[in-house]
């Protein structure tokens, strides 16, 4: 993979319009676009077209979650739209995953399903809030071995647990992190993050980076910037 093909933007914009035209200006550094609930509630396909528009590959973030024939139908929605990655929920369980991935194989799609396993926005005191009892890292490598276990190809996980997780699943397999911040930078809503050299060099596959780009004073420039970085920790 180019450094290109490991950046990815989040286009949290409101509007197609605004999407198209914060792609448009880093897409010479940025290979994948990923689209939102946000942006996808409101704009549906013509959102994933985007990447096709811009050349791109897309990843529809629509963190599927409910039951196996749902997500088996929602699976043949992405693939039908052009999706090129895909987000389901570890935690759906065995059969939800194995519905996802028997889709995938049926519909002979070039998609990879990536399995979330532990918000970057959670800490211990959030998942104990949830009846969890074990911290991010933990439950984040049960969650993992579950996803595996069903044929799930790829994984979401924080920097802090990317390493480890490496270890787990092996060199193919795709992990993707997400809470991607330069360094120094503001953290937002995100417990646990980390720096893209930090991540590449622990093993992801790809980063996830939204707010660090969207809201530079030069996106283009922020954009080129990680991907040099990227390039240079490989």
């Amino acid at each position: 993979m180019s450094s290109r093909d490991r950046l990815a933007f989040a286009l949290d914009y409101p509007t197609l319009v605004e999407a198209k035209r914060g792609a448009a200006l880093v897409c010479e550094s940025v290979g994948v676009l990923k689209v939102g609930l946000e942006l996808f509630i409101r704009e549906g396909p013509a959102a994933v077209k985007l990447g096709e528009e811009l050349g791109c590959d897309v990843f529809l973030d629509l963190k599927l979650h409910d039951i196996p024939k749902t997500v088996d139908r929602a699976v043949a929605s992405a693939t039908a739209v052009g999706a090129r990655f895909l987000t389901v929920h570890a935690g759906g369980g065995p059969a939800m995953l194995a519905a996802a991935r028997e889709r995938v194989d049926r519909e002979g799609a070039k998609l990879t399903l990536l399995a979330v396993t532990v918000l970057t926005s959670l800490d211990n005191a959030d998942l104990t809030a949830v009846g969890v009892g074990d911290p991010p890292g933990p439950q984040a490598r049960r969650l993992a071995e579950l996803a595996v276990a069903s044929g799930i190809g790829g994984l979401v996980c924080s920097t802090a647990e990317v390493a480890a997780l490496r270890q787990v699943v092996g060199p193919d397999a795709v992990l993707v992190t997400p809470g991607i911040r330069l360094g120094g930078g503001n953290t937002d809503d995100q417990k646990r993050t980390g720096t893209p050299a930090g991540a590449i060099t622990a093993g992801s596959s790809m980063l996830v980076v939204g707010r660090p780009i969207r809201d530079a004073e030069d996106p283009a420039a922020a954009a080129r910037a990680i991907a040099q970085e990227i390039a240079r920790a490989t």
